[in-house]
């Protein structure tokens, strides 16, 4: 498991909410199980642009914080399947307020990184 080299600043809400969802992918991933539990290879289908072994250690660290659930179901072959926990749900109002903002400030992105495909 990942060792912080900078311990989590335990006063300050803020740096605690990010430090659950501060990588890359996991608020993409909290925002694709909102709806429905996912197997790992629709997930790696939902994100492309992820590469999956980044996707499975994301997915780990969302299970270890109780964010993300995942069931492994005992038949051959081995079939697992993630879903959001109830814990989880209460950060998609926070990504709904990020989707939102990105909405609203498309220009921004298009003046920074250019045309939206």
């Amino acid at each position: 498991m990942y060792e912080r080299k900078i311990p989590v600043d335990l006063t300050c809400p803020l740096r605690l909410t990010m430090s659950l969802i501060d990588s890359k992918w996991k608020s993409c991933i909290l925002d694709e199980l909102r709806g429905r539990a996912m197997r790992p290879s629709e997930l790696h289908k939902a994100l492309p642009e992820a590469a999956p072994r980044v996707l499975d250690i994301q997915l780990k660290e969302l299970v270890d914080d109780g964010l993300v659930s995942k069931t492994v179901y005992p038949e051959l072959p081995p079939r697992s399947e993630y879903a959001i926990t109830p814990l989880g749900m209460t950060l998609i109002p926070i990504i709904d307020s990020m989707l939102e903002w990105g909405e609203k400030n498309k220009e921004l992105f298009v003046r920074k990184y250019g045309e939206m495909k």
